[in-house]
């Protein structure tokens, strides 16, 4: 089974909940954002990581926007089920932007990125990182993966939210990134099923094919 929830920025006790209970062996959880499990290098986050490397299960992550990019990009480039990732452990992979990838027999296009409404107080290196938001280049490789599975997959799994959906969410979207284009794009060329996104940190479904998602855990059926 394939789960997909919300951001967890480093904070272990999230694997602690009882709706993860529900995970078994062989199964994936895909966060949709703000693993923040990669930030420091310290020892505590090594012990941390060595004890979700010990899960049974697999933990897929997109990048979002509160991410330690110098040493998510420094980790080795491998395939993962028909797409690019990084491996951080055997059993923990980052989603690669634009990359889609076949679990379970469902076609999953991830897409991580976007934009920290708050960078103007963080320090660039040490809290922020430019690399948050998708370049040029990453978009036009979206377009081409897309294109390869004729513009149709079974899941879109994303950190931002389309920009057309603020309103619904009742969110401010101060800066209409290159991303939020595209990503209307995809709602108007693109057949999927479902779209999760982690940003707005609420459980909410969008009828009648979007789910923002932070606490909960749900299937992908």
């Amino acid at each position: 089974m394939i789960y997909v929830t919300g951001d967890t920025h480093g904070d272990i006790n999230r694997f602690k909940d009882p709706a993860m209970k529900k995970i078994k062996s062989s199964d994936t959880l895909i966060v949709c954002g703000d693993f923040g499990f990669l930030w420091d290098g310290s020892r505590k986050e090594q012990s941390v990581l060595k004890k979700l490397a010990s899960k049974n299960f697999t933990i897929a992550f997109v990048d979002g926007c509160h991410e330690n990019f110098e040493l998510l990009e420094s980790l080795p480039v491998t395939e993962w089920n028909g797409g690019k990732v990084h491996k951080v452990a055997p059993n923990i992979v980052h989603l690669m932007r634009g990359q889609i990838y076949t679990i379970e027999g469902k076609q999953i296009f991830a897409f991580g990125g976007g934009h920290s409404q708050d960078y103007e107080f963080r320090r660039e290196g040490d809290m922020w990182w430019e690399r948050e938001q998708p370049s040029h280049d990453e978009i036009r490789e979206a377009i081409r993966n897309l294109a390869e599975y004729g513009n149709a997959v079974d899941f879109i799994i994303t950190h931002e939210p389309p920009a057309s959906l603020k309103d619904c969410l009742n969110v401010d979207v101060l800066q209409r990134l290159e991303v939020h284009a595209f990503f209307e794009d995809i709602i108007k060329t693109c057949s999927y099923k479902k779209w999760f996104f982690g940003k707005c940190h609420m459980d909410k479904h969008i009828p009648i094919k979007f789910y923002a998602v932070f606490n909960c855990v749900t299937p992908l059926k």
